[in-house]
């Protein structure tokens, strides 16, 4: 097969589209991966002695279980096809631009030349329509990566695909066969309109509100007086206890591998094999996901494309831009589903892990819809012999929060012993709604609705990884941005600003060793994707603390990650809830040597 194989013109991408839709009984154009087998012959690999790959990106219908919406696709796929690329090579992958507004493909947790990242005003221009962009680099790691837009909000319409890189050693993972599962989320609805519905009504999706029913069991399980302070201190900070995520299942469809639940992806198996599920997160809303494959144990090996110990769990969350890697083994010839479901239980994505085609399993019953808690407020509720007066409550709207005389020093964290970090002085500004006045650890929780069942859950204290980490000095500094927002105004930003508020990057010296530290002073779960280096999260493991490209911060969490900037440049730092970014909360990190320049690069 020649290179200009993986290319696909405007022509032959219409005429395919075209008479695809055409045939009936199609429920969707879908990526060869995503169909039962696998079939690694079609899956994009780089050709000729420059190692090429060709993409087109354009427009394309797309059908979710029966209903035809307008899709952004690359090579007439939605997700984009399976890159497949081999640690060691140097690639050339060409993007041509068939839409008619400019473009952009950033590859989501690579490290490469910062030319080559893929943000349009950031490291280049974008593609503009009608133009092929090359994008070179070398492929100097391995794992389960993915890639999509940085343009709009493009990536809600179908701008991502799945990436794999094969190690250029032994796989020190054992399996027999292996499925890329893309999560996402589809709304049929205009993103802009989507945007533009939240920033005109907080909740505008939340059709989960609690109910008169729900106050009296709560009266029920904990007291009448602490349930009405539980509402009223809601009620005061003009929130709702159940507002989870900002986009729900009122117009999302969660799809898997491009599929909605009707459609039933199935991924084949042999009795007794194992088999690797590569999970990647392309969600563009608010879209966390809770996997769990019912009957079946998985066995994480490896976390935002780096490997790490084993570790055995019924169920993981996944946030956005995350991806996780488990191995299961079916000791047994029967279908199990595949079971991914929103974080806010609002709908679920699903496939079946089966040995032969067409076959489905039960689907679990959608659990109750969980609710905030004071103690994600950044107020230690659930801690014993606390009490929180009404007064206490004022100041917590607009950041400015006032605990009279109550001592928060003395007060242990649930679970893990370490105690809060109390909040300084600075509010943010309007920016910010509120402030965790207590900061808490919380890399042993699972995170909201989830641990209540029995279950082993993943949490971010269990990752380990398998090889220690190349700089083993300590922190010589430390950045620490908070995680700010006001909800009512939909403005995301960090520290109180928004993007277009600050005044320049945050600054990174070439091979310095900093300490980065996130703070969320909101009531929502924020992906938080540090372009161009890894963020050693810091969970106790030492050298061993695992490389992450992606941090899934919980309201009132203090996480923090060891940094090294080996690769200069101009990096994104941004939220990875689309909405989020395009509402402020994004940021660059600029990365130079002590001369002040950002050019050159160390990939060893």
């Amino acid at each position: 097969m020649s290179e200009d194989n993986n290319n696909i013109t405007r022509r032959r991408f219409l005429r395919y589209t075209a008479s695809i839709a055409a045939v009936a009984g199609v429920s969707s154009i879908l990526p060869t991966y995503a169909l039962a087998g696998f079939n690694q012959r079609e899956v994009l690999r780089p050709k000729g002695p420059d190692n090429i790959i060709d993409l087109t990106i354009g427009k394309m219908p797309h059908m979710i279980d029966g209903k035809q919406g307008q899709a952004i696709g690359m090579n007439g796929t939605v997700p984009g096809p399976l890159i497949r690329l081999k640690e060691g090579q140097d690639v050339m992958l060409r993007v041509t631009n068939e839409l008619d507004e400019t473009t952009s493909i950033h590859w989501h947790g690579i490290l490469l030349p910062f030319q080559m990242d893929g943000v349009p005003g950031v490291s280049f221009d974008g593609i503009a329509p009608g133009e092929t962009f090359e994008y070179r680099y070398p492929v100097r790691q391995s794992g389960t990566y993915w890639y999509h837009s940085h343009s709009g909000l493009q990536e809600q319409l179908g701008h991502y695909g799945p990436m794999i890189v094969d190690p250029a050693g032994e796989d020190p993972v054992k399996y027999d066969r292996e499925y890329p599962v893309v999560l996402s989320d589809w709304t049929f609805e205009d993103p802009y309109n989507v945007l533009a519905h939240n920033v005109k009504q907080e909740g505008y999706y939340n059709y989960q509100k609690r109910t008169l029913g729900e106050f009296f069991d709560d009266v029920k399980k904990d007291g009448f007086g602490d349930a009405v302070k539980d509402y009223l201190s809601f009620g005061k900070m003009r929130m709702s206890a159940t507002d989870l995520v900002d986009v729900t299942g009122a117009t999302y469809t969660y799809l898997m591998n491009g599929r909605g639940p009707d459609s039933n992806w199935n991924a084949l198996f042999k009795k007794g094999e194992k088999v690797r599920l590569r999970f990647i997160n392309a969600s563009a809303g608010t879209t966390a996901f809770d996997v769990r494959i019912p009957g079946l144990e998985m066995t994480v090996v490896q976390a935002d494309g780096q490997n790490v110990e084993p570790v055995p769990v019924d169920e993981f969350r996944i946030g956005i831009a995350e991806t996780y890697d488990v191995v299961v083994e079916p000791k047994e010839e029967m279908p199990y589903t595949i079971f991914a479901e929103s974080l806010d239980r609002g709908g679920y994505a699903r496939g079946t892990l089966a040995p032969r085609e067409g076959m489905s399993a039960e689907v679990p019953k959608p659990r109750p819809r969980p609710k905030r808690s004071m103690r994600d407020m950044g107020m230690a509720m659930d801690m014993d012999s606390m009490d929180m007066e009404d007064d206490d409550m004022e100041g917590m709207d607009h950041g400015d929060m006032d605990h009279g005389d109550m001592d928060h020093d003395e007060m242990p964290m649930p679970g893990n012993g370490k105690k809060p970090v109390k909040h300084g002085p600075d509010k943010h500004g309007p920016g910010s709604a509120a402030i965790a006045q207590n900061q808490f650890d919380r890399l042993d929780e699972p995170g909201i609705g989830l641990g209540n069942d029995r279950r082993k859950v993943l949490v971010y204290n269990d990752l380990r990884s398998l090889r220690p980490n190349r700089d083993t000095r300590d922190a010589q500094r430390e950045v620490e941005l908070h995680l700010t927002g006001n909800m009512e105004r939909y403005m995301w930003s960090f520290d109180g600003e928004q993007f277009h508020e600050v005044d320049g990057p945050i600054e990174f010296t070439h091979n310095e060793r900093l300490r980065l530290t996130l703070v969320n002073d909101t009531m929502m779960e924020h992906p938080i994707h540090l372009h161009g280096m890894w963020m050693e999260l810091e969970n106790g493991n030492g050298q061993h603390n695992p490389r992450q490209h992606t941090l899934l911060v919980q309201p009132a969490q203090r996480i923090s990650a060891l940094v090294t900037p080996r690769d200069k440049g101009r990096w994104a730092f941004h939220c990875h809830i689309l909405y989020h970014m395009e509402r402020g909360m994004f940021r660059v990190v600029q990365v130079a040597d002590e001369e002040g320049s950002i050019y050159g690069q160390d990939y060893s």
